[in-house]
């Protein structure tokens, strides 16, 4: 696979990572794929709707999610990713996970990239990614996937996220992870409250200031239907999804994780146009 780009935007709008969930329970499109065949060509489909990169995840991490095995995880990323390799070697792919061994055995099998909501705090986990030497991306999460929704408190969301993203960074830099090779993720929807997420939204230029490139991922997520009743189902939040990713393209974030490949390459597109005129 290529090297994985972290920091360069593409014409003016953030790269677009596809999302490919090989879970039977993610909160959007968990179960689709009855087969690592059907999980590729989906990620061939989001290929050629514009997506620059893939994320391919074998774990939920939704609210309320129960952890799954190494071997589990294993057996369902793997043979999607060898597939991906083999149809297109050009397409930069990450792994989603929180574990090491998972993490090293994606990047055996094509992988250029390590996702982990975890910011690598598992066990050995910034000592494999030293050793990997692969991009990685430092998520803020409050809790574990299981329970952080339960009762997420913060005296000062935006200074808490940015503080203890600029502290993981830190440790995972003295690990020997190469500061060029790590981004930082706020964490939309990961133990936060309806207010915590639109209080990082509208602070996600402040963590621009902490001279890491930014991932930016709320597709879909439940604080849409927060603030739209009639968006109870992952797939009616579109619009929200849209209008989240236009502003995290004006803010200067390198990367937009997303569902709908072709509508946010077009919507970004549009955008950038416009704004090229503009200037």
């Amino acid at each position: 696979m290529p090297d994985f780009p972290i920091t360069a935007r593409r014409a003016g709008r953030p790269r677009v990572m596809g999302i490919v969930n090989v879970t039977p329970d993610s909160f959007s499109d968990g179960g689709r794929f009855k087969s690592w065949d059907q999980a590729r060509d989906y990620a061939l489909r989001l290929v050629e709707e514009g997506a620059d990169c893939l994320d391919v995840g074998g774990e939920s991490t939704r609210p309320g999610a129960d952890p799954v095995s190494e071997a589990q995880e294993l057996d369902r990323v793997i043979p999607v990713l060898e597939a991906l390799r083999a149809e297109r070697p050009d397409m930069p792919v990450s792994i989603d996970t929180m574990k090491p061994a998972v993490a090293r055995a994606a990047v055996a099998a094509g992988a250029g990239f390590w996702n982990d909501i975890n910011a690598l705090r598992a066990d050995g986990a910034a000592r494999v990614a030293a050793e990997l030497g692969v991009p990685v991306c430092l998520m803020h999460m409050q809790g574990k996937p299981r329970t952080m929704q339960i009762d997420p408190r913060y005296e000062h969301v935006v200074s808490e996220a940015a503080r203890y993203l600029d502290q993981r960074a830190k440790a995972v830099i003295a690990a020997g992870v190469d500061r060029d090779l790590i981004m930082l993720d706020p964490g939309i929807g990961f133990g936060k409250r309806l207010d915590h997420n639109l209080r990082l939204m509208a602070a996600l230029a402040s963590f621009t200031d902490l001279d890491f490139p930014i991932l930016f991922g709320a597709s879909r997520k439940r604080f849409i239907h927060a603030l739209d009743d009639r968006a109870a189902e992952a797939s009616a939040r579109l619009g929200g999804s849209l209008a989240v990713a236009l502003h995290a393209a004006r803010v200067g974030c390198a990367i937009v994780r997303v569902h709908d490949v072709r509508e946010t390459v077009q919507a970004l597109d549009v955008q950038a146009a416009v704004l090229e005129t503009i200037n």
